[in-house]
């Protein structure tokens, strides 16, 4: 474990991305996220949908610019082979409102 792990450093632009949106939900295979910078921002829903559809071990993205909303959906254990996601989920795991 590095010093970044231990410290929760962001060291990757999703890093960064997680820990600039709320965590609502989270249970396996679906996690809802929200974003003040999202509300009304046509340009950022279409980075967002972009980057995270990228990923092939994520099935979904919904985005919503009225409520700031985005919705991700994935097969817990596919998602779970990639280290950088899996990293993702288990901060997901202990920082989301409602589990």
């Amino acid at each position: 474990m590095s010093i970044f792990d231990s410290l929760q450093i962001p060291t990757n632009s999703l890093d960064i991305f997680i820990r600039s949106v709320e965590i609502s939900a989270y249970i396996p295979g679906r996690v809802r996220l929200h974003s003040r910078n999202l509300v009304d921002n046509p340009g950022l829903e279409q980075q967002v949908r972009t980057q995270l559809g990228a990923f092939a071990e994520i099935d979904k993205v919904e985005t919503s610019t009225v409520t700031g909303s985005i919705l991700i959906q994935y097969q817990p254990e596919r998602l779970r082979r990639n280290a950088e996601l899996c990293k993702v989920e288990q901060y997901i795991m202990t920082h989301a409102r409602r589990k």
